[in-house]
């Protein structure tokens, strides 16, 4: 019978590892065999085992996602993207004023438009277009001011003399302060306008304030109270006024805040022109030129 093998010492190999095994060893069938396979799993996924697990399961994390832990090795971190300048900026928390103003703008537009009614021949009102022509020539500055220069050229009274100066002056004044807004505002004309006008001078392309409107609110204004009307003469002179800035619109010429500016204007004007009233005492050398021509 053959003999048992024998270990270094001696001692039988069945007994040997009967004795040097564990109670938790896989000989006497505990639960260490679990256990040692747990390990076995973990040295094989140490970090040199398997480095493509190791960069997967580092991509996959949440904690990497977020950018809290770069991984090592992956080159020096991206430097924070510059600050978009302020006028590239969205606002995100407009002001009151500002809100106000752009819905005003937006109402202006949409009236306006709707109000052009004779601008285009083919409009609802395309027929008006030449009486509302012809207002337009009445409200415009070269005939007021060639007509002022003729009554001023024959009139044979100081009284008659004072008003027409101050009359041209107002006119003279007018024409400046008209031209020297719409050069600063800059404003551009209705697009459904059409640019057919009267004798248009170099800023008639800006719309805001209405010329015409300011004439007519400053014209009427001085006759109310420099010649003596009758009260049906006096509605008339009024209602041209308002007539004049309303074709404005329906001409297609202004919005509807240009024409209400320029009455303002206008009115602001005539307090202007009676405040440096000329005269002959104030003013001497201006009639004493006017009566030797």
């Amino acid at each position: 019978m053959p003999s048992p093998r024998r270990n270094a010492d001696g001692r039988p190999l069945a007994a040997s590892a009967s004795s040097t095994s564990s109670p938790g060893s896989p000989a006497h069938g505990g639960g260490g065999g679990g256990r040692f396979e747990f390990q076995s799993l973990l040295g094989s996924r140490a970090p040199g085992a398997d480095p493509t697990c190791a960069r997967l399961r580092a991509s996959e994390s949440p904690v990497h996602r977020r950018g809290s832990f770069p991984l090592a090795g992956a080159g020096p971190p991206q430097a924070a993207p510059a600050p978009l300048p302020e006028e590239d900026r969205m606002d995100l928390n407009p002001s009151f004023l500002g809100i106000a103003l752009r819905s005003l703008l937006a109402i202006d537009l949409w009236l306006s438009k709707k109000l052009g009614v004779c601008a285009v021949e083919s409009s609802s009102w395309g027929s008006m277009r030449p009486l509302m022509k012809l207002l337009e020539i009445s409200g415009h500055g070269i005939p007021w001011l060639l007509g002022t220069l003729y009554c001023l050229s024959r009139s044979d009274s100081w009284a008659g003399r004072e008003v027409l100066m101050n009359l041209l002056f107002a006119l003279l004044l007018d024409l400046l302060l008209v031209a020297l807004i719409k050069g600063l505002v800059r404003r551009r004309r209705p697009a459904h306008n059409q640019m057919d006008m009267f004798v248009t001078l170099s800023v008639d392309k800006y719309s805001f304030p209405s010329g015409h409107a300011t004439r007519a609110a400053l014209v009427s204004r001085f006759v109310l109270n420099h010649l003596v009307l009758a009260i049906p003469l006096r509605v008339l002179v009024v209602l041209w006024a308002f007539i004049v800035g309303f074709s404005r619109v329906m001409l297609g010429r202004h919005n509807v805040t240009d024409v209400a500016f320029g009455f303002f204007l206008g009115y602001t004007q005539y307090s202007i022109v009676d405040y440096f009233w000329l005269s002959p005492h104030n003013a001497p050398v201006l009639f004493v030129l006017w009566n030797q021509q």
